[in-house]
């Protein structure tokens, strides 16, 4: 079991891209390279995973994340529900089914912070 203090979790489902750029993007990847967090886990989850298939920006800023030490997951059933879920597996991410793993992060206390 992971420590409430060793693990961010950050859920990201707007669709809105200056969130993403100016608020999820940014804090994930100062929380790794300043260690403010020793581990953080982005899920990309909703209409984020259709914005994040098609926009060349985003995509260029997650492989930021990705150097930066972010592990970078979504959720298959919203990926299915665009189809979106092997491009996201292109660009690296972790497609999973992400109702049991949000729960588990929930009830062992990990913090979850939703955009």
């Amino acid at each position: 079991m992971e420590s409430k203090a060793d693990t961010l979790v950050l859920i990201w489902s707007s669709r809105d891209r200056e969130v993403a750029k100016n608020m999820v993007f940014m804090y994930a990847k100062n929380s790794r390279l300043k260690n403010w967090w020793p581990a953080v886990r982005l899920v990309v989850w909703g209409p984020s995973a259709s914005l994040l298939a098609e926009d060349a920006e985003l995509q260029a800023e997650l492989e930021e994340l990705k150097r930066a030490g972010v592990e970078l997951l979504a959720c298959r059933a919203c990926a299915d529900k665009y189809g979106v879920a092997p491009r996201l597996e292109e660009l690296g991410l972790q497609v999973i089914y992400m109702g049991a793993p949000l729960t588990e992060y929930l009830q062992t206390g990990l913090p979850v912070l939703t955009f």
